[in-house]
């Protein structure tokens, strides 16, 4: 890059302004990801699909970040990680503006382009902020810093389901599939279409709040940061970058570990809604299941204050992410086998099954492995840092192919039950499918306990 940079110190005090920037970031990011949940029953009701055409959202969003990481790590290297968060920010506000005329249309294939958009800002974000956090502050802290960035996150993914209900999903006792299905065709187009609408409105407004903190984040203090002090990477083709990066066991296995628990932390979130829709978890207004991801997201909150808390005084990142695939592993296990008829009541909520309590509890299963796993996987890398984390956000992909996965198999193990009179009170598909996630978190534990410890591929 041609412009001047600054090295960020350690010193606790150099670190204040960067965090609190990049935790409005983080916020920002969190409020956009988490929406995907409650919009996938949405959109199986309002496009008409079918429960694995309706996880094309997760698809769609995340698939951008597998694309799109790359180019990120070029924008970033033509503009700085400073500009490259505004640009990040731009593209995902563009991506919200585009909501409008997909609602107009109530075509699909337009909201997915614009989920797309939103993904590739926030590659571009991802890959300019990630740095930042692991080179602010002493790098044995690294996974509290993130952890305090993931309260931002979840926090805002706990907010975003109801901050979406109540302005757009409301009055959804009014758009049953029951209600709808009895509709002729006419009256069915014109219920669909003003549901459909009532994405409008909020989607211009967080596109005028996003491209507003652009702005923001393009005239503040935020200094530049140069990960190649040495030069050591420098006039490299960025084929022969990631060719070198890739020499780094550590960052091979961490991209690996990475996807993997992506595809655990993004079916968490984003099928807990359908699960509870399954079971009829509705409340009175009967929208009370497309609140479900705010579960998983205060799981995760608990999960990265723990984090705060514990890491590194107490116990290293290493132990945390050792302890969050063993518990993983354990919920998964539970999930299968407990019968879908055990309920249980909780203060100012409808009976709820505890397979459900489950599920959003693997949130917080998954709370510390983000943290844990970046700067385990970006150590030691020096100048190929940035490739390193443009990597790494390819690993995002498991959030796009899993939920196509689980959704595939939903279908196919709910289709079977009805064709050999299986009764309704048995385990689902939706049940079932959580098998997937059985080799996400024994990748993790095999990461936390030798994985991030390879230094050599010829010699462990």
């Amino acid at each position: 890059m041609s412009q001047s940079k600054s090295t960020i110190n350690n010193k606790p005090g150099n670190t204040l302004i960067p965090m609190v920037i990049l935790t409005s970031l983080f916020f920002i990011l969190g409020f956009v990801t988490w929406l995907n949940g409650p919009l996938i029953p949405f959109f199986e009701l309002a496009c008409e699909l079918s429960q694995s055409q309706a996880y094309f959202v997760a698809f769609a969003f995340y698939i951008a970040y597998f694309v799109m990481a790359i180019p990120s790590s070029w924008v970033i290297e033509k503009v700085g990680y400073k500009n490259g968060v505004s640009v990040g920010l731009v593209v995902i506000a563009f991506g919200a503006f585009m909501f409008y005329p997909a609602a107009e249309a109530r075509t699909f294939l337009l909201f997915l382009v614009a989920l797309f958009v939103m993904g590739t800002g926030l590659a571009i974000l991802q890959t300019a902020a990630n740095p930042y956090v692991v080179v602010i502050g002493p790098r044995e802290s690294a996974a509290a810093r993130i952890s305090v960035l993931g309260i931002a996150n979840k926090l805002a993914g706990f907010i975003a389901p109801l901050v979406l209900t109540a302005l757009v999903l409301s009055n959804m006792q009014e758009y049953t599939a029951d209600k709808i299905a009895v509709l002729d065709f006419a009256t069915k187009s014109a219920v669909l279409d003003s549901l459909a609408l009532q994405l409008q409105t909020p989607y211009l407004y967080m596109g005028a709040i996003i491209l507003v903190l652009a702005t923001l984040v393009k005239l503040s203090p935020l200094p530049e940061i140069d990960l190649d002090e040495d030069g050591k990477v420098l006039n490299q083709s960025v084929f022969k970058q990631i060719v070198n990066a890739f020499k780094y066991p550590q960052l091979v296995l961490g991209v690996i570990t990475l996807m993997l628990y992506l595809a655990a932390e993004v079916l968490a979130g984003d099928s807990i809604g359908g699960f509870g829709k399954q079971l009829g978890v509705y409340g009175e207004d009967g929208n009370f299941y497309l609140k479900l991801t705010s579960f998983t997201m205060t799981a995760m909150v608990i999960g990265y204050i723990l984090g705060i808390t514990l890491i590194p005084k107490y116990i290293s990142q290493v132990t945390a992410l050792k302890a969050s695939g063993i518990l993983g592993l354990l919920l998964v296990i539970l999930i299968v086998l407990i019968s879908p008829t055990i309920t249980v009541q909780l203060p100012g909520i409808p009976v709820l099954p505890v397979v459900i309590i489950l599920v959003a509890l693997l949130g917080l299963s998954n709370a510390l492995c983000w943290p844990a796993i970046w700067p385990m996987a970006l150590q030691d890398l020096g100048g190929y840092t940035k490739i390193a984390s443009a990597i790494l956000i390819m690993g995002i992909i498991g959030g796009a192919i899993f939920p196509l996965l689980y959704g595939y198999l939903v279908e196919t193990i709910n289709l079977t039950n009805e064709a050999n009179g299986v009764a309704e009170t048995a385990k689902s598909g939706n049940q079932i499918a959580y098998l997937i996630l059985v080799p996400s978190y024994l990748m993790i534990i095999f990461y936390a306990f030798k994985g991030h410890k390879y230094r050599s591929w010829s010699r462990k």
